[in-house]
């Protein structure tokens, strides 16, 4: 089974490079960094990172076209894939709207960006498997990055809902579709294969990781990590995404209103039972137990996402000892 590892771009970097130095020697296959707006830069990172390591894939997940071009996106993935030696994975979606509200834009036409986006990213980065009606009105045929990728970077689409999971089948190498409750994958997977099947595609070149938050540790001290990140991100889901759990947005207002000015303390005290269903939380053992649940499901790549536990890095060494390892056999 494929192992990934995604981790918020509020870490600092030394915080990030003994993370990601922790994957590696874990036999982590992939990590992917977020681009959340006003927090670190992940491109920035990116460099950093592909440096100091050797074997792990590194993404980001995820850039969107509407805060950044689509041609600076490809010049960003390009000089990504150049610099570490290919391994670089790029994600792409059309972000949330209440984080790009704070930038004072618009989250116009969702799916008509994100297709023509990541169409024109796959030319640019050297997939030729492209519709030349899904590629945007300002491409021409002489459009081109001034130095060639030094191999085609995967392109994957962060898909909530299931019109872009099924653009993400239909266009993209991969998708990365946070999960709400594990028995849902059966279902992302579906609307996958409908896209594949549209555009004749092989499911075998897609990368589909089962996305879940776990948080591992001390069961109190695991509930208080989760619950900082769900106050946070929480509004910030879409309604497609949350309605399997019976959730909506608004039921996080109250602790996103606390948590992004500062007052996590206060912020925790919004984020009841219902909400912690959203991740994994507990021992190396209940994580074992969910992701043995997602392969029965198809699952045969499982990403671990924020915040890992209380201290990611005592997480990521007990994913290491116990987690990687019990599911690598248990595919094997």
């Amino acid at each position: 089974m494929k192992i990934s590892i995604r981790v918020n771009n509020d870490l600092s970097y030394d915080e990030l490079l003994q993370l990601v130095s922790a994957a590696e020697a874990a036999d982590v296959d992939q990590i992917w960094v977020s681009h959340d707006l006003l927090l670190r830069s992940a491109p920035v990172l990116m460099g950093a990172l592909a440096a100091r390591t050797e074997r792990i894939h590194l993404g980001i997940g995820i850039m969107n076209p509407y805060t950044v071009h689509t041609t600076e996106i490809a010049m960003v993935a390009a000089t990504a894939q150049e610099v570490s030696g290919g391994r670089f994975a790029l994600g792409v979606s059309a972000g949330a709207t209440d984080f790009l509200g704070w930038a004072g834009l618009e989250r116009r036409r969702p799916m008509t960006t994100v297709r023509q986006s990541v169409t024109a990213l796959r030319a640019l980065l050297g997939h030729n498997d492209i519709a030349e009606d899904d590629l945007p009105d300002w491409w021409s045929s002489s459009f081109s990055l001034r130095f060639p990728p030094t191999s085609p970077v995967p392109v994957y689409i962060g898909a909530t809902g299931p019109q872009m999971r099924r653009l993400a089948g239909r266009i993209a190498d991969g998708a990365l579709p946070l999960l709400p409750c594990p028995d849902l994958f059966g279902k992302i997977s579906a609307d996958i294969h409908s896209g594949l099947r549209d555009a004749d595609r092989d499911s075998a070149a897609f990368d589909l990781p089962a996305c879940i938050w776990v948080s591992v540790g001390e069961r109190d001290a695991a509930r208080r990590a989760l619950a900082e990140k769900l106050a946070y991100y929480g509004q910030s889901f879409s309604p497609d995404h949350l309605a399997p759990a019976g959730l909506r947005p608004i039921d996080f207002h109250e602790a996103g209103r606390y948590a992004r000015a500062g007052d996590l303390g206060k912020a925790v005290e919004f984020i009841d039972d219902r909400m912690m269903r959203l991740a994994v939380v507990g021992s190396p053992e209940e994580v074992i137990e969910g992701c043995l649940e997602l392969r029965e499901l198809g699952a045969r790549h499982v990403s671990f996402g924020p915040p890992l536990g209380p201290d990611p890095l005592a997480a990521l060494a007990k994913l290491g000892r116990s987690v990687i390892p019990a599911l690598r056999s248990a595919t094997s």
